[in-house]
């Protein structure tokens, strides 16, 4: 069986697999050894459990964990040690495997959309990239722990990962440069030492049209190598007419384990999307239909390539010492055009302007680290201690183009094709590198009481080159960033903490970084007899540092890095599975957002505005019922947007409106499964986004697959 294999790699100080990156690089907590040899089973016979072992927020549970349970009990360094959520001082979300099978997410956006503090979908068909934010801020995204920092403009595939960790609220001790919001780090799928295998085909919406496969194995007698290869190609429409969703994705794995104490893992991937990026939008005076489309459809493109190479390696030395070190290059190519719609509530007649844009870039990437990790105890004292540095080297280069585009009537659409010619608005190449040291202190007192404390220091060296007029500019910055926080298990159900955490959002040159900070009290409850974990967090995000335009008393307009934002809000999150039949995952969110300082370009006070795009209150609930004698399964969800500002000014602003999805599978033959998903179920229409044109949300998508796993 599959766990018989697994559990003797968990016992003890046995690594298996390796750390996933930077996250690795800094825990947030300790966790006594009690617990952590009642919940993994570890610790029997002679080899002995660290009594602390370090929580972190990037590593990888095991692959049963992720695919047959909704809760995350555990997070586990790439060590494999495992450590509790419930202990952990900082708001966390987990979704696993099975939870994104659930409800068939395939985008990160989908994934997403039932995690609290997180806002999804306010780009509605502009699908160039994932859009998110966490706690009314711009968060950063994270690949196996590594920022995808310069490869950031692509849609994740979901299907390559084991599960989604999300960080709520300012980290860059953890996590480097970083956006104040939060966090989200993808979790690749690795190789498993067992036999194991799914494919499937699916069929939905818009003549999607797509197969997976997911399939690994050992490759020696030994069981010391094993491999996984993982791939989908999919070939669809989206809802509105001229356009295109296709895309090719291939990772291959392998692990060697040559010794309790060794693994190396090395990961290879290749995404290709050919996709169409915008609708272009739609005009102002009335609801149109998803379907319409006002753009070009000889000017509609996007296409994406990413190549990435990812090597893991963890060695333990014994005696509480062990090394781990990550390295990861990745190549990327994000091509795309389109028209979209410059339309004014003014307007008189049917005829809307219109505009061309587009942009070609590349990137590279070559990020790694190496961590060294020493765990101790004394008496009634446990400690442990992480040192590491980081290097990162990236540089990139973009082309934009922009021209007016002929008029269309929108009573009678003629297209008029593709522009004649483009005007070059910015040429630029740009290069990064950033160095960083890094400590984490985290000290466990009579295994109740945990204080942890952390300090991280980014020196960055930019340079950019304005290839339009042959002109460079350079910029040196070195950034501190703090964390501590104390952790008290009022019982062994029941888990306390009280944080602070600072972060520095990636510079730009001549820019002062913008700083965040946040305080956050937050309560963790784990009930015994019940696969289920509720959290609560009250908490206050400030930004500072932001630029913006000031009026001088000469009547001059200045930039000035004065500028304040501050968020207080309450996330409430349940994950539960209440039956073996019966499992729901909740989520409530309520944010307080005022603009503290801040002006428009034109130097107007923005003073006491709510954020653009951060409602106050979001909730989502997602059920799923089994019926085992029958072999079904149904699930049925819903979620809850309230209103929000369109504009920083606000001056627009969307409606409150409630979304709900739903899934039905059945099993007609052993290890073989119909599911069928439906999101939007109601196929409500409303308008999520609104500058020069009106975005309406996604509209009803059904999907229908037959998998067989073995």
């Amino acid at each position: 069986m599959a766990n018989d294999k697994q559990e003797p790699r968990m016992a003890g100080v046995r690594w298996q697999g390796t750390t996933t990156a930077l996250l690795c690089c800094a825990p947030l907590m300790a966790f006594p050894a009690g617990a952590n040899a009642q919940e993994t089973g570890a610790g029997d016979g002679d080899e002995q459990d660290y009594r602390l072992a370090p929580v972190i927020v990037n590593a990888q549970a095991l692959r049963d964990d992720n695919t047959s349970t909704i809760v995350a009990r555990e997070l586990w360094m790439g060590g494999k040690v495992a450590t509790s959520i419930q202990d952990t001082p900082a708001s966390v979300s987990v979704i696993t495997e099975k939870e994104i099978e659930q409800r068939n997410a395939t985008t990160t956006e989908d994934v997403l959309q039932y995690t609290p503090g997180i806002m999804t979908g306010y780009y509605a068909t502009d699908d160039r990239n994932d859009y998110f934010k966490i706690r009314g801020f711009q968060a950063t995204s994270y690949r196996d722990g590594l920022t995808l920092g310069s490869m950031r403009g692509v849609r994740e595939e979901p299907y390559a990962y084991e599960r989604v960790e999300v960080l709520r609220g300012a980290n860059s001790t953890l996590f480097g440069p970083a956006d104040p919001g939060g966090s989200v780090n993808f979790v690749s799928k690795r190789p498993r030492f067992e036999s194991f295998g799914e494919g499937y085909v699916g069929y939905g919406s818009f003549a999607r049209k797509e197969v997976g496969l997911d399939v690994g194995d050992t490759l020696n007698d030994s069981q010391t190598l094993a491999y996984r290869i993982t791939g989908k190609v999919k070939d669809s429409e989206r809802e509105y007419d001229h356009s295109r969703d296709d895309s090719e994705f291939l990772m291959g794995g392998l692990t060697w384990e040559p010794t309790e104490s060794t693994s190396a893992t090395l990961i290879l991937d290749y995404l290709n999307r050919d996709n169409t990026p915008n609708s272009g939008g739609y005009p102002f005076d009335r609801e149109y239909d998803r379907s319409e489309f006002f753009g070009e459809p000889a000017y509609n493109f996007h296409d994406v390539e990413r190549t990435s190479a990812t090597g893991m390696l963890t060695h333990d030395f014994g005696n509480g010492l062990t090394l781990r070190s990550n390295l990861r290059y990745s190549d990327l190519t994000d091509d795309f055009g389109y028209v979209y719609l410059t339309d004014s509530v003014d307007r008189v007649g049917t005829v809307v302007d219109r505009s061309y844009i587009g942009t070609d870039s590349d990137a590279q990437e070559l990020i790694g680290n190496a961590i060294l990790q020493y765990d101790a105890s004394f008496d009634v004292i446990d400690s442990s201690t992480l040192a590491g540095v980081e290097y990162r080297d990236a540089s990139s280069e973009e082309t934009s183009v922009y021209a007016p585009a002929s008029p269309i009537d929108i009573a009678d659409p003629v297209y008029s094709g593709p522009p004649s010619s483009l005007s070059v608005y910015n040429a630029e190449r740009r290069d990064y590198e950033t160095r960083a040291v890094f400590v984490t202190q985290n000290l466990s007192f009579y295994d109740r009481v945990i204080v942890t404390a952390g300090v991280r220091n980014d020196h960055l060296e930019l340079s950019s080159t304005n290839l339009l007029t042959d002109t460079a500019s350079s910029g040196d910055f070195s950034e501190i960033s703090l964390r501590g926080a104390l952790t008290y298990k009022v019982t062994d159900e029941v888990s306390s903490y009280i944080s602070y955490a600072e972060s520095v959002a990636p510079p730009e040159i001549g820019v002062t970084p913008e700083r965040g900070e946040q305080y956050e009290l937050g309560v963790k409850y784990a009930p015994f007899g019940m696969n289920a974990l509720f959290s609560a967090a009250v908490y206050e995000l400030n930004k500072d540092d932001v630029t913006i335009a000031v009026v001088q008393d000469n009547g001059t307009i200045e930039r000035e890095t004065i500028g304040e934002s501050r968020v207080r809000g309450l996330d409430l999150e349940a994950k539960a599975e209440l039956t073996d039949n019966l499992s729901l995952t909740g989520g409530y969110s309520y944010m307080e957002s005022e603009v503290l300082r801040g002006t428009l370009r034109d130097g107007t006070s923005l003073e006491g505005n709510d954020f653009t795009t951060t409602p106050k209150h979001m909730a989502s609930l997602w059920t799923h019922y089994t019926l085992p004698e029958r072999n079904m399964s149904f699930g049925l969800g819903a979620r809850y947007l309230g209103a929000y500002y369109f504009d920083a000014a606000n001056t627009a602003k969307s409606e409150a409106t409630t979304l709900f999805d739903a899934s039905f599978s059945y099993q007609f033959i052993r290890d073989t499964d119909l599911t069928v998903h439906v999101s939007n179920l109601l196929d409500e229409q409303h308008v999520v986004g609104s500058g020069t044109a009106d975005f309406y949300n996604q509209g009803r998508e059904v999907m229908a697959k037959v998998s067989y796993r073995w």
